[in-house]
């Protein structure tokens, strides 16, 4: 068995019924994603659309691919065709702009609203106060082949487990307070890395995002724990 496949198969071991892996992939090459999916993994996370849509052309048809990574407008037109979920949606430009590619492409996009909660402000995502103004509205109910699943968000980068927590059960604040608005799809909460996916999972994650600790980091020969 390949060292991506144990790591993939440790992380599982780990993972509760119900909570989704989604093995992020991002500047790994497309060697380390087949070792994965002959493993019998099919959720792939990536950060660039460009490279996205090489790895979608190059790679089994049935893996479904996820955007987890910050999207400008101008390159939802590479990944709309093919894309399952978008994770960060962090404006209402990005979410129109969805809106206008989806129907290019005669297909519902399925997006997760991305909030803000960590110290840095370098990371990127909506202020739930402005998010909740803008949801009050309806726009998406004008938005006909967008389908809001949820919620994803980072937490601060820091070792203090204390701090972590805090992020994350805000992030799960966020989530119940959204959803009155979407109905019985608004189902997932998008939040947990390598890192500190446990915690999250123990705050009410639904999915985590694992990248290095499947296919350890770039230019090192095996996973890092």
């Amino acid at each position: 068995m390949s060292s991506i496949a144990c790591q993939l198969s440790f992380v599982r071991s780990t993972l509760p019924e119900g909570v989704k892996l989604v093995a992020v992939s991002k500047t790994h090459p497309a060697e380390a994603i087949r070792a994965a999916y002959d493993a019998g993994h099919r959720v792939f996370g990536e950060s660039r659309p460009q490279e996205l849509r090489e790895k979608h052309g190059a790679l089994p048809k049935d893996i479904e691919w996820h955007m987890i990574g910050h999207l400008q407008t101008n390159k939802i037109k590479y990944i709309a065709p093919f894309v399952a979920l978008i994770h960060s949606v962090d404006s209402a430009r990005l979410a129109e702009a969805i809106q206008r590619e989806a129907a290019k492409c005669g297909r519902t996009l399925e997006i997760l609203l991305e909030i803000h909660v960590a110290e840095e402000e370098t990371k990127t995502g909506w202020n739930m106060a402005e998010l909740m103004e803008y949801v009050r509205t309806a726009p998406f109910a004008r938005m006909p082949d967008v389908c809001v699943r949820g919620v994803m968000g980072i937490a601060t980068n820091t070792d203090d487990g204390t701090a972590i927590r805090r992020d994350f059960m805000e992030l799960k604040r966020c989530f119940e307070l959204l959803q009155p608005y979407f109905g019985p799809r608004f189902d997932t909460l998008s939040m947990g890395m390598s890192h500190d996916y446990p915690l999250a999972v123990e705050c009410g994650s639904t999915m985590v995002r694992v990248g290095s600790l499947i296919f350890g980091r770039r230019g090192l020969k095996k996973p890092v724990l």
